[in-house]
């Protein structure tokens, strides 16, 4: 099969069959076809989008181009959490070894910065020390030893997404439904875990925007997920302003001890717990969310997830002392304040410029082979609803290039609205999604 012949037919909204989904996946990761026609395919099906047969090939294809973890004698169930991305999303380092303080084991194979959206590999690389890289042998004990692991997918597991992960970035692909499906469920798969929790982020800073659409995407992914014999389910949650205080590397793991320490934000707090709740209802450690969101409460509090990450930190090279004085993680002494510009509200903090800000900074990447720059960041100094003053600081920017704080400070102005209160926010989860069917109409 020609790749143009398969672009072609995807390009004009027809269906593929499954020796066409195939050739593409595996020409992909085997280095058959050159990059850009791997992007000009990313592009059709960002554009043409897939039926659910399709997206079924579209993970089995993905996942049989490399191994499947497997785990004898660990006496513990597998069970892991998966966010779609958001601004200031540092759940996955306090979920982790949350679940793990609760007595399940989560191998958690984790991804870098899409577009806007911050990386959990970024976030931990921000640690001295901390590996990211491990090998299955490595995978394998630390969560044998520790309960949960954090990493990269090691070299032999989903070749096929690291390939199309990096080129989803740079063409503008990120936001494709069966691409996110593709790139969640065959990695998920891949470490052999026997139930698994989506966080799908909805609003101006996720991948998808419309309530709508983060539904019909929870939708797709449970399914997908189920139909491939794991049991999965899907919480749709708001992501209209970040997460927490803290956006950016460094700052977003100070925080995410923050909150391991019993304290932190509210909103990274409780969406944790929801989520660990969640997580140990699918494991069948807890038979309800309430039971589970308890449990987790407890192992928190007690400060078992604390001791679990830091554990966890130790165990991939990084520095742990880390837990206890947050300092010791990379810094900078060049800050940026921006001002309130009037009297009144904060009445929107956009997630999506304060991501793009942060990347503007050195947080994030435009390109491939850009370095991220772990002390860049922004603090966010006066919430959403905060009654502020004419020069009162409502944002803080901190980067190691003071060049950057030019274009960075005009995206985070435009994220900054201030005007009459007050601010109804919205619930933080929007709804729960398990058990359903996906479409299998053809797109033509």
């Amino acid at each position: 099969m020609r790749a143009v012949d398969i672009i072609g037919r995807k390009r004009d909204g027809h269906s593929l069959e499954r020796d066409e989904v195939i050739e593409f996946v595996d020409a992909a990761a085997r280095g058959r076809w050159p990059d850009y026609q791997i992007a000009a395919a990313l592009m059709a099906i960002r554009l043409r989008g897939m039926i659910a047969p399709e997206i079924e090939w579209l993970i089995d294809a993905m996942l049989a181009t490399g191994a499947t973890l497997e785990w004898p004698g660990l006496d513990r169930p597998l069970v892991d959490k998966h966010s779609t991305g958001g601004v200031g999303d540092k759940l996955s380092l306090v979920v982790a070894p949350m679940a793990a303080a609760c007595g399940a084991a989560v191998p958690m194979l984790s991804g870098r910065g899409l577009a806007h959206t911050g990386g959990t590999l970024d976030k931990l690389e921000a640690i001295p020390g901390f590996r990211v890289d491990l090998d299955v042998t490595e995978i394998q004990a630390v969560v044998g030893r520790v309960g949960c692991v954090i990493c990269g997918t090691t070299s032999e597991m989903v070749p096929a997404d690291r390939v199309l992960y990096r080129l989803r970035d740079a063409t503008a692909t990120v936001e494709s439904l069966p691409l996110i499906c593709g790139s969640i469920l065959s990695k998920k798969l891949a470490e052999g875990i026997g139930g698994l929790v989506l966080d799908v982020k909805c609003g101006r800073g996720g991948v998808v925007v419309g309530r709508d659409a983060a539904v019909e995407l929870g939708r797709a992914l449970v399914s997908g997920g189920t139909g491939a014999g794991l049991p999965t389910r899907a919480v749709v949650t708001r992501m209209e302003c970040p997460l927490g205080t803290a956006v950016g590397n460094a700052l977003e793991v100070a925080e995410a001890i923050e909150v391991l320490r019993g304290g932190g934000p509210a909103d990274v707090r409780e969406l944790s717990l929801t989520l660990v709740a969640h997580m140990l209802v699918v494991a069948g450690i807890s038979e309800t969310i309430e039971v589970g969101r308890e449990r987790a409460r407890t192992a928190l509090d007690a400060g078992r997830a604390l001791d679990v990450f830091g554990e966890m930190v130790e165990a991939q090279g990084g520095d742990r002392r880390i837990t206890d004085s947050p300092e010791l993680l990379p810094g900078s002494k060049d800050v940026l304040t921006i001002d309130a510009e009037s009297d009144g509200v904060v009445v929107q903090l956009a997630a999506r410029e304060i991501g793009q800000a942060c990347v503007n900074l050195g947080g994030g990447r435009t390109r491939i082979d850009d370095t991220v720059d772990p002390a860049a960041g922004i603090r966010i100094l006066a919430p959403l609803g905060a009654d502020v003053a004419v020069g009162d600081p409502v944002l803080e920017l901190t980067g190691s290039d003071p060049g950057r704080f030019g274009a960075a400070a005009e995206m985070a102005r435009d994220s900054l609205l201030i005007g009459d209160g007050p601010v109804d926010v919205g619930p933080l989860v929007l709804e729960t999604i398990s058990g359903v069917e996906m479409n299998t109409e053809p797109t033509e």
